[in-house]
């Protein structure tokens, strides 16, 4: 069933064009009736990012949330991993962060979580829907039952605190350089506090956010200044993270980047020689480097694949009982601390090898050769691409033409009208033709 209005990561879309005050309202209504439970009183922690939308989506929730008989309690700019972990210590009765994630400021969305931290499943997707595009006049609460809104001040040190308890005990960061990139987004505040606080000498950049600013030429998706600062101030590593803080790039010390990959071989050896992986394997997307599956078999574990999206992924980590995931992008999701993808947190786990081994992060990192991988975008503006009979004859072609040591990946994006053409193997000259020729096909079809 085809959804309306939730993508894969919650709603999203153009500011004031998809997200406006009035579809924002709605949400809140629709979804503080779904997570009605019970008699006692219901309450909702909101948080954003820095984009200037971010106070008119903020208001309009507030106003859906209290009209349905919902407490409020506002964040403020506060990383998306920081709404589901204060979602489940402030008892609430769902969280919502307001964020595009790593998209420009123009655009903003609404992520829900359940009252266990948790994003929301399909089925409760589809019954929100249903009710934003029904008549909620006679289900608003009475004069007397309205909601109330309140700015919570001690959220940023509940989250600080948090993250550093996932560093193991009395291990210090002192003697560490660290270049920290936020994107000049959600994490501005509490990651650089985080890291100060563990001893690690912090340079800041990306943290002057003015509304318009966030993801610009900054955080996880343009790590090339970031690079240029580890390099000049000769730093032991670079941190970047994105809009809303759920991924992370890392920056070696001699400015070569550090993928989603990468992290997980790193964190899914010290869990393994530590005996803390609760199944032998970790889960990633189908877009993750098939070195790393390699990498893993060569240590007795498993790469379980899902559809892109931290969310397949963590459903699978839940459904199998796996507690390490991720994607290549940066969403690390390590379930014994959290509920979601955390950028810091998966930082300070790296951090915390990088201690252990007193090495430089260019050697704890570099765990395996990735094998040659081209990932191209074909943009399209409307019709079904993918089912014109040329362009699944050419896909066909090209998966004959990796055989078995490669793949290729084709999937729309759950986020933009964009085509992702992706494959892999050991022959760069392979992998660039297959892409090459159904790139061709797409971009004809979609002409």
């Amino acid at each position: 069933m085809t959804r309306k209005y939730f993508g894969t990561d919650g709603i999203r879309g153009r500011a004031n064009g998809v997200i406006t005050p009035d579809l924002a309202l709605k949400v809140g209504q629709a979804t503080g009736l779904a997570f009605r439970r019970g008699e006692h009183r219901h309450r909702v922690v909101i948080g954003k990012d820095t984009r200037l939308s971010g106070y008119m989506i903020e208001y309009a929730m507030v106003a859906g949330f209290t009209a349905v008989g919902m407490d409020v309690m506002l964040l403020g700019p506060m990383p998306t991993p920081a709404v589901a972990m204060l979602t489940r210590s402030m008892r609430a009765d769902l969280g919502v962060m307001i964020s595009a994630s790593h998209n420009a400021y123009e655009d903003n969305g609404i992520k829900l979580f359940g009252p266990d931290g948790y994003k929301l499943n399909d089925e409760v997707e589809r019954e929100i829907e249903a009710l934003i595009d029904a008549d909620l006049g006679p289900r608003l609460a009475a004069s007397a039952g309205l909601g109330r809104a309140k700015r919570i001040d001690s959220a940023a040190a509940r989250y600080v605190e948090f993250a550093k308890r996932t560093m193991p005990r009395n291990m210090s960061l002192e003697g560490l350089r660290i270049v920290l990139d936020c994107a000049n987004g959600a994490g501005y505040k509490v990651a650089p506090e985080a890291l100060w606080e563990l001893g690690a000498e912090v340079i800041v950049i990306g943290d002057e956010p003015d509304g318009f600013n966030i993801n610009r030429e900054v955080g996880s998706t343009h790590p090339e200044a970031l690079v240029a600062k580890v390099r000049e101030l000769r730093a032991d590593i670079g941190i970047a993270l994105d809009g809303d803080a759920d991924r992370v790039l890392i920056i070696d010390e001699q400015g070569h980047i550090v993928d989603g990959d990468q992290l997980m071989a790193v964190i899914a050896r010290s869990w393994l020689e530590d005996g803390r992986l609760s199944a032998p394997g970790i889960v990633a997307t189908v877009m993750s480097n098939l070195g790393l599956e390699r990498y893993l078999a060569g240590l007795g574990l498993s790469l379980a694949r899902t559809a892109v999206g931290d969310r397949y992924v963590l459903e699978h980590m839940r459904t199998h009982g796996f507690n390490l995931g991720g994607e290549q992008s940066g969403h690390i999701i390590l379930s014994d601390f959290g509920t979601t993808g955390d950028g810091l947190v998966a930082a300070l786990q790296l951090l915390a090898v990088v201690k252990r081994m007193d090495k430089p992060v260019s050697e704890v990192c570099h765990c395996f050769e990735p094998l040659p991988q081209i990932l191209k975008n074909v943009r399209y503006k409307a019709g079904k691409p993918l089912e014109q009979q040329a362009v699944v004859s050419a896909i066909e072609a090209a998966r004959q033409l990796l055989g078995e040591s490669g793949r290729l990946v084709i999937r729309p994006s759950g986020t933009e009208p964009v085509i992702r053409v992706m494959a892999e193997g050991d022959d760069r000259d392979l992998v660039e033709r297959a892409v090459d020729d159904v790139v061709d096909a797409v971009t004809k079809a979609a002409a």
